[in-house]
């Protein structure tokens, strides 16, 4: 079955209440305000992932959320009774992952003119820039993103990362990896003498979680 990777913006008023019924494989996190998550309360620069069904419910200022979803691909656009956008879709084929699969949210952050070496991961993902810019150097392009600009990484291709000088830079970043990565870093370096050079970005853990999408 092909998938398909989709990152969408929701906007809450104060007190809103959305439910998500399907239990896809989903991250969220919560970019402005606080949203209690099933009950659980996660405020402004915090987020979770879950592979249950959940509800969302905005603090009393309203919310922005970042939500990642993982579905079919053939699957038509969600309609939902609250204010939402779809930022970026990109494709996931799990058999070119591995058999066993998670999800993974976390964020990666810059000092002024930091870079991540070329690289690959072991998994697709989507990431969007919460502050600062970046340039993305990969498959022959490059490309810049201010807060808010969205890319899609599919992981076995090599990727250089620049951040702005000017300023300190950090995207959120929603990766479908190996199981066997349960709680250690995805990144392959594609040079052998970057692998021990000290690295300047900086990695935050919201939270992993099992999935599994059949491969057929």
């Amino acid at each position: 079955m092909p998938y398909e990777m989709r990152l969408f913006e929701d906007t809450m008023f104060g007190g809103e209440e959305v439910r998500f019924d399907d239990p896809a494989p989903r991250a969220i996190y919560v970019s402005a305000g606080s949203v209690s998550v099933s009950g659980e309360d996660v405020p402004s620069d915090e987020g979770l992932v879950s592979t249950a069904p959940v509800t969302l419910r905005a603090g009393g200022d309203g919310a922005s959320v970042w939500r990642w979803e993982v579905g079919s691909s053939d699957a038509g656009p969600d309609v939902y009774g609250h204010r939402t956008s779809l930022r970026l879709a990109g494709r996931i084929d799990p058999a070119a992952i591995a058999d066993e699969l998670l999800i993974r949210l976390d964020s990666v952050a810059f000092p002024p003119g930091g870079t991540a070496l070329f690289h690959t991961h072991q998994g697709p993902g989507i990431r969007c820039l919460r502050e600062g810019e970046i340039r993305i150097d990969t498959e022959g392009r490059s490309s810049s993103y201010g807060p808010g600009g969205a890319w899609f990484e599919s992981g076995p291709e090599p990727v250089f990362a620049q951040a702005s000088v000017d300023a300190p830079s950090r995207f959120i970043r929603t990766m479908i990896l190996p199981r066997s990565l349960l709680g250690a870093s995805s990144i392959r370096y594609v040079n052998i003498e970057d692998r021990d050079k000290p690295k300047s970005q900086r990695y935050r853990a919201f939270g992993e979680a099992p999935i599994t999408l059949d491969p057929a």
